[in-house]
């Protein structure tokens, strides 16, 4: 007897209203559809009640997991290069701390973390024969969050390359000719509403390929107009000599690179935002200890000019003669590299009474890490609603046109379109709009499709409009103006393609304008 899901099943996890009638799409149509199709949608529920999931990607040596860490807030995924790096690793929610290693043919075995709560780093098992590694934390910050950690571009193993690449949709399977992911990748990524990719100082030639494939191949399932953030890690690194306008100072460096890097990547990211993985890392996992903050009070003693010889590099740093001992500036040292430490030298000559836990938090704010993480939450979880109920239709189309009932294909496709008809789902339209644009898939001029990307790149209402900040009555004249002036660009002069968009922008200008006067 086949199962049908009943509204009741559903665990009152979705992201919003549109997930909620996608959901309930599903489960009315079960009844309607073969064994084999209800199967589907089964999935497509579950993966509607997931939690926001964010795949980083990037180069090797590039910080990912570093990052990975920060982001997790625990010291769990491997930075040094081994078995693990070189596997697509997913951090989810568990009520047990395990790690279940998934072989290719669906066999799992379970693993617990090692002494010092990290992946193991050798697995014991045929590295050949494992597909992906799944790790369970009770973790607080995953109960919403999936992170989902990829090997790197540019590793000196070909295998790696190759699993990478075709994670990333940057190389098709040797015996597939087509632009689809591989069975393994395709489980991997399932869902991912965000990419967070990571660059360093320079964007190479690869990256924007990889970074164009990976956003394509997310796209395609998830309807997701702007689904990549791209972070320019190791901020620190950055000389600020070589940045014209920084002024000799880092961080501003590192910003006016990042703005030129977002120019660059255009419009693959929303957005390319600088930090510094490692000072993020040790401040938000709890590697920064009592004895590091006492330390560097010690250091903050040390007069101008010996202090500022031992800032010149590394070596010097650690061998230099002073009264803190050379492993323990070592440790300091790999825990947060030589402008971390000047950071936090000069936080307690400001302020010498600093606890150790505020020197913590000075170190947190000085990586960056909070302006990614509310970025992630504007550009992302802001939307999820919209995207995962995109994603979910996306499925559930494929479901009906992979079915060889034309009954109930048409079925699934009637009861689609009464979906889309409600206003309230006007969001799922646009969606798809900026998909065709940013993809390519629709041809506009520069400015327009800049347009159609700030309309549905955000939720709030000012940025939409590109008018942050300024009053309601020239926000209302504004987006009934635009309304206007898609509406005739949609009859007059598009193409029939760039209509389809046009229509949609219109609606949205339209329902901004409502909304505006309803407020």
């Amino acid at each position: 007897m086949r199962r049908v899901t009943t509204a009741t099943d559903q665990q009152q996890h979705l992201a919003g209203p549109l997930s909620a009638a996608v959901a309930q799409l599903c489960v009315r149509l079960q009844s309607q559809v073969t064994a084999h199709t209800a199967a589907g949608f089964r999935e497509v529920l579950r993966r509607l009640s997931a939690p926001l999931q964010v795949a980083v990607a990037g180069r090797i040596k590039s910080g990912k997991s570093t990052l990975v860490n920060a982001l997790i807030g625990r010291l769990v995924a491997p930075t040094d290069v081994g078995e693990c790096t070189r596997l697509v690793t997913r951090f989810q929610y568990g009520t047990v701390d395990r790690v279940e290693v998934i072989f290719n043919d669906g066999r799992k075995q379970v693993l617990p973390f090692d002494a010092n709560g990290m992946i193991p780093a050798t697995l014991n098992v045929d590295f050949d024969q494992v597909s992906h590694i799944e790790a369970y934390l009770t973790n607080a910050v995953l109960r919403d969050l999936t992170v989902i950690d990829t090997p790197g571009l540019g590793s000196l193993d070909a295998a790696s390359v190759a699993r990478t690449e075709q994670l990333l949709g940057a190389a098709k399977p040797e015996e597939e000719e087509s632009n689809e992911l591989d069975d393994t990748s395709r489980n991997a990524v399932a869902g991912a509403e965000a990419v967070l990719y990571v660059v360093t100082q320079g964007v190479r030639a690869d990256d924007q390929q990889a970074l164009a494939a990976f956003t394509a191949a997310t796209a395609s399932r998830e309807a997701g107009p702007v689904n990549a953030i791209a972070v320019l890690n190791k901020a620190d690194t950055i000389a600020p000599e070589s940045v014209t306008g920084s002024d000799g100072d880092v961080w501003k460096a590192a910003s006016l690179l990042a703005e030129k890097q977002a120019l660059t990547l255009k419009p693959r990211v929303a957005d390319v935002l600088p930090v510094i993985g490692l000072l993020a890392e040790t401040a938000e996992s709890g590697g920064f200890t009592q004895a590091d903050a006492d330390a560097l009070k010690q250091l903050a003693q040390l007069d101008d000019v010996t202090w500022d010889m031992m800032l010149v590099s590394a070596d010097i740093f650690t061998t230099w003669d002073c009264d803190v001992p050379s492993g323990t500036r070592l440790r300091l040292l790999e825990k947060l590299d030589l402008y971390g430490i000047g950071q936090a030298v000069a936080a307690v000559r400001d302020e010498p009474e600093l606890t150790a836990g505020a020197l913590r938090r000075k170190l947190l704010d000085a990586s960056g890490l909070a302006t990614v993480r509310a970025r992630l939450d504007a550009v992302f979880r802001a939307r999820a609603d919209g995207i995962k109920a995109a994603a979910a239709l996306a499925s559930v189309t494929a479901l009906a046109q992979a079915s060889g009932d034309l009954g109930e294909r048409q079925r699934v496709n009637d009861a689609i379109e009464v979906l889309l008809a409600k206003p309230e789902a006007h969001a799922l339209r646009l969606l798809e709009a900026l998909t065709l644009v940013t993809s390519g898939a629709v041809a506009m001029p520069e400015d327009l499709a800049e347009e159609v990307l700030r309309v549905g790149g955000s939720a709030d209402i000012g940025e939409q409009l590109g008018m942050q900040g300024r009053p309601r009555h020239e926000l209302v004249a504004y987006a009934l103006e635009r309304a206007g002036w898609w509406r005739s660009f949609a009859s007059f002069g598009a193409t029939p393609a760039q209509s389809r968009v046009a229509h949609v922008v219109h609606r949205a200008y339209f329902l901004i304008w409502q909304q505006l006067r309803g407020n």
